[in-house]
């Protein structure tokens, strides 16, 4: 009989949010009684971030196991928001970034680990060098605007105009490639223990989950909007592994995708709206 209620949630940008519709979110969450929380990123942004999950976390009163998007290194650094999500996880009880927790995931139920890394729109997918998409990433978050030489004095027109940055295309496909290798151990340790994987992160890993309405992304937004590095990885894993099964929970897309992609992978993609944060979906596992 299933043991544990996982709720999910994805994208609520809380920063966006008047006070009736957090306390209103944090309501429906209680609602569904979880013994535990996933937020698969863009939570917030940096300045308010932490605030933010101390107020979610305290309100439901059950763990809260998180990813972070891009949004949520918005007026910060990378760097700097992964230190001080570490240091939340240990100090707070019911806070934990899965990118900080134990090595073999989390234990939800003796069938179930959890594990999870927020990865990165990777351009791995696509063609990054054509996409005239060009992400407020780009100028936001400190390392990204500085691979892309700080085009800050430029009007919208000029950077769309703009070609991409080589070191910024690198910089993605570091991002994307650094979550694979750290999801690939963590994915193979868990198959070890148990059946049921759950992975959390932020960009869908396969260009099939990343939907607009229910159109598949162009090449103009799949490099920025899926993580083709983790789903190689994930990819080759579960072939591996066929009486298992990995369900992935995403978001960045604010499109529903519930689906296997690949015979043993699930592939579920949260929808999202500005300002009205809600529950994706609930699990008993």
């Amino acid at each position: 009989m299933p043991t544990y209620r996982l709720s999910w949630a994805t994208d609520i940008h809380l920063d966006q949010c008047e006070p009736k519709a957090f306390d209103a979110f944090i309501e429906a969450l209680k609602a569904e009684a979880p013994d535990g929380v996933c937020l698969t990123g863009d939570l917030s942004e940096a300045p308010r971030l932490q605030a933010d999950l101390e107020r979610v976390a305290d309100g439901v009163g059950v763990p809260v196991y998180f990813v972070l998007g891009n949004h949520d290194y918005y007026h910060g650094s990378i760097a700097e928001v992964r230190q001080a999500m570490t240091q939340l996880t240990a100090d707070h009880p019911l806070l934990h970034w899965l990118p900080a927790t134990a090595e073999a995931g989390i234990a939800l139920s003796k069938h179930t680990r959890l594990i999870g890394h927020g990865a990165w729109g990777d351009g791995g997918n696509g063609k990054v060098r054509e996409s005239w998409i060009r992400l407020q990433d780009f100028r936001k978050i400190a390392e990204l605007n500085t691979a892309n030489g700080d085009t800050d004095q430029l009007s919208a027109e000029e950077r769309k105009a703009r070609p991409i940055s080589e070191i910024l295309i690198n910089t993605l496909s570091q991002l994307g490639q650094e979550a694979a290798n750290f999801l690939k151990p963590r994915l193979l340790r868990a198959l070890q223990e148990v059946p049921q994987v759950f992975l959390l992160m932020h960009p869908p890993p396969f260009r099939e989950a990343c939907l607009y309405g229910t159109d598949m992304a162009d090449d103009h937004w799949a490099p920025h909007f899926t993580c083709k590095a983790v789903g190689d990885m994930l990819i080759e894993v579960m072939a591996r592994h066929p009486q298992q099964q990995l369900t992935v929970l995403a978001g960045h897309t604010h499109n529903v995708h519930d689906a296997f992609v690949h015979p043993n992978i699930r592939v579920c993609v949260g929808a999202a709206e500005y300002g009205h944060p809600g529950l994706a979906q609930s699990f008993l596992l």
